[in-house]
This record gives C-alpha cells, structure tokens and sequence, in this order.
C-alpha cells in the first residue's frame, strides 16, 4: 500500500481548495520574511551609511531632516551656513575631523557633494582607479555611480541644479572624472564627491551669467550646506551639541539619535504587518485544518476500507500527515518567493528613487523561524483533524450506520 500516492490523490481530489491553501499560507510567509528582510536591510543600509559621523551641523530646522539630507542624501538641505564659521567650530580641540560639504547639483539623478579630502575618510573609501582631486571641476565617482552611469577616466560631462535629473538648467562648465572609489556598501557608493570650489565657482558662473554682481569670493561669504564632525572622546558628544543649539545660529544633530528615533515610528508599521501575516498565518493552519478534517469525513468510507485489507490506524495518520506536510512545505517554498520577488521590486523602487543600492541578502534565521511557526501550527492541525479515525467505528461507517 502505496500512502504517499493515496496522500497526493487526495490532494489533487479537490485541486482549487488545496491551491487557495497553499496560496493563502504562502502569502503569510511571504509577508513576515518580507517585512523582517526589508527591516533588517534598511536600518544595516542607514547604519553602513552614517560611517564615522558623530554629528551634523547645519542650518536651523528639522533634526532628522538635517541627519537624511547631510549623512544619508535622501532630503533637501535645511539651509546654507557660513564657511568661516564652520571652520571655527571646526579647531574646537574636543573635535577630531570636521569636514564641511556643500551640494545642490546633481547628474543623473546622482548628487554632487562639494568637500575635502577628509571626506572619503568617513566612509573609508579607497581608490579603485584614477587619482586624488587636484583642482576644481575634477570628481570621485563612487562605484555604483560609475558602473550604472557608464562613465570611466578621463570622461566629461555637465550637471544639473537640483537634485532630480533634468535639462532645463545644466551647468556650462564641464566636469572631468578623474577618480572611481572602490565599492563600500555605503552611501559615498552613489555620491560624485569634488571639491568646495567646483559647487562654489559653478554656482559664482551661473550668478554671473544672470547678471548678478559677480566678486571673488573670500571666506566672509562663503557658504556651506553642513559640517560633518567626529570627535576625539565622548566629552565632545556630551558637550558641543548643546553649545551649537544653545549659544548659535546653527542647529547641531545626532545622526545615531535621529536615525534611532525614524526606525521607532517605523517600526509601529513593521509591528502591525508583521501581526497581520501572522493573523493570516493563523487562519491560513484553520483552513488546512478544515480541510484535512473534511476529507477523513468525507472518505470515511475509504478509510474504513483500508483498515479492512489491513492498514492500521498509524497508516491512515500518515495519509492525513503526508497531506498537511505537503501543503505547508510548498507554501513554505511558494512564500520565500514571494519575499524574494516582492523585495527585489521595493529594492528597484528604492534605487531608482532615491539611488540607494540596497543588499539583499536572505536571512536564514528568519526563514527557519517562520517555518518552525508553520511546522508548529500543522502539528496542530493534523493532531486535531485525525480525531475521527482514532474514534473510528469501521462496522458502522462500512453498514452506513450513523
């Protein structure tokens, strides 16, 4: 007596109501492994992109606005501050590296940051190719700006004010691609870094050509979008935020605070999709449990047969075992893909939006912790739903007596 055969006809005897089974199980699964991965991956992305950045200084306004448009460069600016102030604010001796970046251009989509040097340090960035920032009008391309733009060394090309691509309001003076950085996994991947004096004489160039009063300009009027600081010891983290907010006209920010207190309210969502999936897991085991309970009273008759020509009461378990198990193993198969597609979707959206290259990777914790829920629950469910061939009374059931 083949049981596997028996559990598989069975299955197919009624192929629409296993089919939404399987489906509606799938979905669950699929839901809780997408909304955990996706967790997991943005907060490893935003964590990755803060590199050694103790603090942001900028213009006053929304803290967490400064954190993403200065650290993460998924925001507009708060404002301009002045260059000769941030430099002041710089030679405090608590103070490590300070490192001043000015943006407001972009090239495909992809943002320019005008800074120093010192920038690639936060990030640790090394180069793959090419060679450091000389002069104005020179860029770094960080690495997936270079392997999705194309571009190599040597290449020109002219940018665009703001921070979406477009060709109403391009640059007239080329920029020349003298350097690419090796891949990080951090934000300085997407960014085109060059120096202060290439955002400043771009923008001098184009105040010019408005016939605006055009003068050299010196560190009186010089401006900057925000400094990004680290610090020697933790004094400094206790001690300079609060004389910048307090005794200036600056507003200084936590990016670690900040990008703490974003993933909180976040993470009320993550928390109400994930109780759902498992509301739908729930109901999902209900339905596999209805339906492996119909069928042992539907075919009570053929059961009851069985037990004739020799099956004992295990081998009819089996059959209702095997079922359950094969419905929740494809479920578990059908429901890591739904992740795995869906999150490849929302990782597609996301780059093209806002040019964040996140790495997928599957969590396999996550994966065996929602199959031991799903393993559990069919436990149950097959327990409860072989009831009656435990009671089983072959002599009524084979006389059609109730």
């Amino acid at each position: 007596m083949n049981i596997w055969k028996i559990s598989i006809k069975n299955l197919f005897h009624k192929p629409l109501y296993t089919f939404l089974s399987i489906l509606s199980l799938a979905i669950s699964i699929g839901l809780l492994l997408g909304i955990k991965q996706l967790d997991a991956s943005v907060k490893q992305q935003f964590d990755n992109s803060l590199g050694n950045i103790d603090l942001v200084i900028g213009a006053k306004g929304s803290p967490l606005q400064l954190v993403l448009a200065s650290i993460m460069h998924i925001d507009n600016p708060t404002g301009n501050i002045s260059y000769k102030e941030a430099k002041k604010i710089g030679k405090n001796p608590l103070i490590k590296t300070a490192v001043p970046i000015s943006y407001g251009d972009n090239y495909k989509g992809y943002r320019i940051v005008g800074t120093t040097e010192l920038f690639a340090n936060f990030y640790e960035a090394e180069l793959e190719e090419g060679k450091p920032i000389k002069k104005p009008m020179e860029v770094i391309l960080g690495h997936t700006v270079a392997q999705q733009l194309g571009l190599k060394i040597g290449d020109t090309f002219l940018s665009s004010h703001g921070f979406k691509d477009n060709t109403m309001d391009v640059h007239t003076e080329p920029l020349t691609v003298v350097g690419i950085y090796k891949p990080t996994q951090k934000v300085i991947d997407r960014l085109i870094v060059t120096n202060l004096e290439s955002i400043w004489d771009a923008h001098d160039h184009e105040a010019h050509e408005a016939g605006e009063a055009h003068e050299h300009h010196d560190d009186e009027n010089k401006e900057v979008t925000s400094l990004l600081i680290s610090f020697k010891s933790p004094m400094g983290l206790l001690t300079i935020p609060r004389q910048i907010n307090e005794k200036t006209d600056f507003q200084a920010a936590l990016p670690k605070y900040e990008i703490q207190r974003l993933f909180q309210f976040t993470g009320i969502g993550v928390k109400i999709v994930s109780w759902i999936a498992y509301i739908i897991l729930v109901i999902s085991c209900i339905t596999i449990f209805i339906s492996l309970f119909k069928m042992v009273k539907e075919r009570a008759f053929d059961l009851a047969l069985l037990r004739t020509y020799g099956a004992s009461n295990f081998q009819l378990i089996k059959i209702v075992a095997y079922e359950g198990f094969t419905i929740g193993f494809l479920a578990t198969i059908l429901g890591i893909l739904i992740s795995q597609s869906g999150l490849i979707i929302v990782y597609n959206m996301i780059e093209n939006q806002y040019k964040q290259n996140i790495v997928q990777s599957i969590s396999y914790t996550d994966i065996l912790e929602t199959s031991l829920w799903v393993f559990i629950m069919i436990i149950v469910a097959i327990s409860l739903s072989i009831l009656p061939i435990i009671k089983m009374n072959i002599s009524k059931i084979l006389s059609n007596e109730k």
